[in-house]
């Protein structure tokens, strides 16, 4: 659910002329959408597991030398359409992850502190006026 969906519930909560039907049926809305949540999000940890678990034998594998080590991720990103067809896709998906990891890695820079010093003020909102 968006921010500006919670915000047309709380209005909608907040006016007088809200009838007590009316309540009852957007608390059944949120029930529904909260079990669709939920049930999303078990499908995705179960992703994640079998994504996760592919990646940690494909690692045991290539540590003890087996034949084909790449075999548990290739099964695994093969059952979800996401094997690269082409060396087209394969250079577009190499980009994404260098692109990807250069985000990451700005994301992750502690962030930089506002200079010291004389403040501009600002004229913000509709309740102040630019002096005459």
């Amino acid at each position: 659910m968006t921010r500006s969906e919670f915000d047309d519930i709380r209005a909608f909560l907040a006016d007088d002329a809200t009838h007590a039907g009316d309540l009852l049926r957007v608390a059944r809305t949120l029930i529904d959408d909260l079990e669709h949540a939920r049930m999303r999000e078990a499908v995705l940890r179960t992703y994640y597991l079998r994504l996760l678990t592919a990646a940690r034998a494909t690692v045991a594998a290539d540590t003890v030398e087996a034949p084909e080590p790449l075999a548990f991720l290739k099964h695994e990103l093969a059952e979800r359409g996401q094997l690269p067809e082409d060396g087209e896709a394969v250079q577009r998906i190499l980009s994404d992850a260098r692109a990807a990891a250069a985000l990451l890695a700005c994301l992750e820079q502690p962030a930089k502190g506002r200079p010291r010093g004389v403040r501009a003020r600002r004229c913000v909102g509709t309740a102040r006026t630019l002096p005459r």
